[in-house]
């Protein structure tokens, strides 16, 4: 028995000694309950809407600093027409237009209903539910405050969604599955093709044959950027034909966008599989540090905006986040590069910076 537990001892000491297994044991879970705790939330918070007065009257104004007192919105801007609210749509910071007809106070003073319409962008159909809830529910408030003091509050508000009318889920996680998928598939893959050749012992068999270690690569990748380009377009007409969600815009620039990000998947899993020697530590690697940022951390699911500051400055290195920015554009808004152009330059940007990493720890000789 002594023998036994002095065993166990040693193993202990092992575990204390290996910072990665500590990471794996006490450091994952905690940042896991962390980043769920504060994601999974349906609280909306620092929103941002756009008002077009049309009134400009003392019951509109008190009506519109109600809402954006309430702390969960924010004015991003006041707008001078109804044309502009397609525009301001189109822009991507705005999630709610609240529009005052002409002439509002005056009606309630005749003792007529005056109309409210609170427009919402639905291509993220659950979040532009709680946007319009949450601003009825104050809507509704200031009504039961104010009926009957000094005017009869008969406001009536008119709710309408734009892009997404009927709020179909599937119009928000068609985008977001395509980001998934094709990260998994081009960077975990590409990751475990080529740390399987290093593992097996094959790599140092290609290494000196007459192909360059460039070529290696591209030989490796191509078909996975094949698969992945069948993927998006496989999901691309099953979401339209079986789903019937739209793909408003250009459908070339839609392709394109897509091979930027498989591009940019494929260098990432490059680059994984040079800084990893097992396909065990290269799964390991990849379904960390893709498959869950890219599920929680992205907007697919849970908005960005209802999370923590720091999480949202840390969805900025999540390339998943911009992808499905750019396509949702293009898919549910029918946009083009003008309104897109920022989301592109990232992902060029990091595709450019993952080569640059994998080429630099490319190893053409083997330890």
């Amino acid at each position: 028995m002594k023998r036994f537990w002095g065993f166990v001892i040693k193993e202990f000491y092992h575990i204390f000694r290996d910072v990665r297994t500590l990471v794996v044991l006490f450091g994952i879970p905690i940042a896991e309950i962390l980043i769920f705790g504060y994601v999974i939330t349906n609280e909306i918070k620092d929103v941002r809407i756009a008002i077009l007065d049309q009134s400009k009257d003392e019951v509109t104004k008190k009506i519109s600093s109600k809402i954006l007192s309430s702390g969960y919105f924010i004015l991003h801007q006041n707008l001078e027409k109804s044309s502009e609210i397609g525009e301001v749509f189109r822009q991507g910071s705005v999630r709610e237009v609240v529009v005052f007809e002409p002439d509002f106070a005056r009606k309630l003073g005749n003792n007529q209903p005056a109309g409210l319409q609170i427009i919402a962008d639905a291509s993220d159909a659950n979040t532009a539910n709680l946007i319009v809830n949450y601003t009825s529910a104050i809507i509704g408030d200031f009504i039961r405050e104010n009926d009957g003091a000094t005017l009869p509050m008969q406001i009536v508000p008119q709710i309408r969604m734009y892009y997404n009318e009927n709020l179909k889920g599937v119009y928000m996680f068609i985008p977001g599955t395509m980001a998934l998928i094709l990260m998994l598939v081009s960077a975990l893959m590409t990751s475990i093709s080529i740390t399987r050749e290093k593992e097996f012992g094959s790599m140092e068999v290609m290494l000196v044959s007459p192909l360059r270690p460039v070529q290696i690569v591209l030989g490796k990748v191509a078909p996975y950027f094949a698969l992945s380009f069948i993927n998006v377009v496989v999901i691309i007409l099953l979401g339209y034909f079986v789903f019937g969600v739209p793909v408003q815009g250009s459908v070339a620039l839609l392709l394109a966008v897509s091979m930027l990000y498989i591009t940019m998947a494929l260098s990432v899993g490059i680059m994984i599989s040079t800084m990893t020697s097992s396909q065990q530590s290269a799964m390991f690697v990849s379904m960390l540090s893709l498959m869950l940022p890219t599920m929680l951390l992205s907007g697919f699911i849970f908005p960005i905006e209802n999370m923590p500051r720091i999480l949202q400055w840390l969805s900025y290195i999540i390339p998943a986040k911009w992808y499905i920015i750019a396509i949702k554009h293009i898919m549910l808004k029918g946009t083009g590069v003008m309104y897109i152009w920022k989301e592109i330059l990232i992902l060029i940007a990091m595709t450019l910076f993952f080569i640059a990493v994998s080429i630099r720890k490319f190893k053409i000789r083997l330890e």
